[in-house]
């Protein structure tokens, strides 16, 4: 179900909101909201500064809040609004998630004039693996089967 553009906008402004004073604060400036059905699941902010986890960021922060929240994986019907673009891992998270609605104030490029590097992630990912600045490369080990197919048998009975 579709909101409301005044609806939109507010949950917007919530975001920027929190992510202001969390920059206030001395965290990051970010700031995320996720709603259904017009109701204000979770408002979170990249909580990094305070747990040094590098995951900890205002989406997904507000995703594990949610998924505990709902007691579930999928989010299906989930709004997220952040303060900013969501870089390459909330934006995949978001996705794994079931999500298949957010909107974002300020775009990555935006943030990096400020120092922030968000842009640049999503240039590299898009780079051949060879080519990206983090070595990344497969190893598949000799006489191993991938645990996918044990993964499938056990989701089929």
């Amino acid at each position: 179900m579709r909101q409301p553009t005044s609806e939109h906008e507010s949950h917007i402004r919530d975001a920027v909101a929190l992510a202001r004073a969390n920059a206030d604060e001395g965290g990051s400036p970010y700031g995320a909201v996720i709603v259904r059905d017009g109701v204000v699941l979770a408002r979170s902010v990249n909580t990094i500064h305070r747990t040094n986890d590098p995951t900890d960021h205002a989406e997904m922060v507000a995703l594990r809040e949610v998924s505990r929240r709902l007691g579930s994986k999928d989010l299906a019907g989930c709004i997220v609004y952040a303060s900013g673009q969501p870089c390459p891992m909330c934006h995949a998270a978001m996705r794994l998630s079931g999500v298949r609605e957010g909107y974002f104030a300020y775009a990555a490029e935006e943030a990096d004039r400020y120092g922030l590097q968000t842009a640049g992630l999503y240039a590299e990912m898009c780079l051949p693996l060879a080519e990206q600045p983090m070595r990344l490369a497969q190893i598949r080990p000799e006489g191993e089967t991938p645990p996918y197919a044990v993964w499938r048998d056990r989701q089929a009975g």
